[in-house]
This record gives C-alpha cells, sequence and structure tokens, in this order.
C-alpha cells in the first residue's frame, strides 16, 4: 500500500516565485526515470520469477515510483507549462526500453541485483533529500520529502531481501563492493542524459551524451550537502557488508564529496563549451 497518495499534496500551495529554474529541468528528468517504474518491476518479477514475497514486494515497489514520476511531473508542468509530460515520457520510453523479457539478472545473480537496487535507493534517497533542503517552493518540498521518505524505506526493502539470498548465495564483502561500485558508475551512463534529452531538449535535436549528462549532472551535483553524501556513504557500506558508521566510512564519505565537487566543476566547464 501506499504511504502517500498524490492527490494528498498541497497542489494549491504551489508558489510561482519560489521555483528555483535550475530545478525545473532536473525535476523533468527524474519524473520520467521514476515514471518507468513499471518496466523495470516487470523486469523485476521475471528475475524473481519463484519468490512470490519478492514479487509482491516489487509489485508495491513499482507502483510507489509511477507515482513519483507523476507527482514530479504535474509539479513540472505547474512550473513550466508549456511542457507536455506525457509527450515526453513516451519519447524517452521509445528512446530507452528496459530489458523486460529478461528471465536472469543482468548483475549475474539475484544477490548482484539487490545490490544493485540498494545503491539505487542510495541514490534516489540522498537526491530528493538533496533538492527538498534545497528547494524554497512549497509543493516541490513536499514531494521530494515524501519521495526520500519512501526511497529509505525501498532501500530496507531491498536490503531485507539481500540478507535472505546472500545467506543460499554467499557472496563475499570485495563482491558485493564490485557491484555497488558498478552500479554507481552507472548513474552517468544514458538513463539520466537521456531522460534530461527528452525532457528539456527539442526532439529535432540529436541526442548526445556528453552533452546531456554534463547539463544534467552540473546542476544537480550543486544541490548536495555533505551530509547527504555521509549518509549514503553510510548506507553503501550496510549493503557492501561493511560497518556503516566508523573511520573507514567516513573517510570515504569525505573523498566522495571531494570527488563530487571536482566532477561537478567538470562537467560544469563540459556545459558551458556545449
Amino acid at each position: 500500500m501506499k504511504h502517500w497518495r498524490i492527490e494528498e499534496v498541497a497542489w494549491d500551495r504551489f508558489d510561482p516565485s519560489r521555483v528555483d529554474p535550475r530545478m525545473v529541468p532536473l525535476v523533468k528528468a527524474a519524473a520520467m526515470v521514476e515514471r518507468n517504474g513499471t518496466d523495470y518491476g516487470i523486469y523485476l518479477n521475471n528475475v524473481f520469477h519463484d519468490d512470490p514475497d519478492f514479487q509482491a514486494a516489487a509489485k508495491a515497489w513499482a507502483d510507489e515510483e509511477v507515482q513519483h514520476g507523476e507527482a514530479l511531473g504535474r509539479w513540472a508542468m505547474l512550473a513550466d507549462p508549456s511542457w507536455d509530460y506525457q509527450a515526453a515520457f513516451a519519447r524517452y520510453r521509445a528512446g530507452f526500453p528496459i530489458a523486460v523479457n529478461a528471465t536472469q539478472s543482468i548483475r549475474g545473480s539475484r544477490s548482484a541485483e539487490l545490490i544493485a537496487r540498494c545503491m539505487v535507493e542510495t541514490g534516489t534517497s540522498s537526491y530528493y533529500s538533496a533538492l527538498a533542503d534545497a528547494t524554497a517552493e512549497p509543493v516541490l518540498q513536499q514531494i521530494c520529502r515524501q519521495i526520500a521518505a519512501d526511497e529509505f524505506r525501498h532501500f530496507k526493502l531491498f536490503y531485507d531481501h539481500l540478507k535472505r539470498y546472500l545467506s543460499r548465495e554467499r557472496m563475499g564483502t570485495l563482491r558485493r563492493l564490485w557491484v555497488a561500485l558498478g552500479r554507481i558508475g552507472e548513474s552517468e551512463d544514458d538513463e539520466l542524459a537521456f531522460a534530461y534529452h527528452c525532457g528539456n531538449e527539442p526532439a529535432e535535436l540529436a541526442y548526445q551524451h556528453s552533452r546531456c549528462i554534463a547539463a544534467y549532472m552540473s546542476q544537480a551535483a550543486g544541490f548536495y550537502r555533505f551530509r547527504h553524501v555521509e549518509r549514503g556513504m553510510g548506507m553503501i557500506f550496510k549493503a557492501v557488508g561493511l560497518p556503516p558508521r566508523g573511520r573507514l566510512s567516513d573517510i570515504s564519505a569525505r573523498l566522495a564529496w571531494r570527488f563530487l565537487k571536482a566532477r561537478q566543476r567538470r562537467y560544469a566547464q563540459t556545459a558551458a563549451r556545449a
């Protein structure tokens, strides 16, 4: 059951004077990635075809992801009345299909799949927390806080099932860490970049990954604060079997923060040239 409904958002409190124009393109892109939860849910149900408990959890998860996309898309249309969310999403889905017919995890095992899902929820919970803390627009703030809370719960959902599968598949810490790092690296692949393209660029402009990921990341990274990275690092450590709090986690969080800021500067330079 959903923990909130889109009708419960205080849409009448929308204040265009408090909209940060830098956030609008990011919300448009995020709306489409979230709305694609239906296809991801189909993929997960195929991978876990003989696990009805996980299938039920994945169905509920997908329903909440779709609601995230719908809420973000509705807000983006308030912020930019000229934007057509449904048309943009149709374009995105056609150009970025999910392997819904797969019967095995593309990660190599079910444990690896669940670790990858934990990484996604770590990233999204941190991201929406950052947006909620940064925006002054009350409706977007409410939506992002609700989504962030959902994503923290989703992390726990996948982590709980991960523990169950690890008891069977016996994946070591190094292998878990490798899977986690690989999925984190995919955050800069075509999923977000193409969503940015479909949400913010005209159809006649050819998609270019380097241009779109630079435009997205140079803005998105600027809304993070160290506390968001620190909490995310604790979640990553938990998923790979390391202590989520301690000296190693603290050092890793500081290094990740420096890396994030360096990447933001590099992407800003690329975006400026584009």
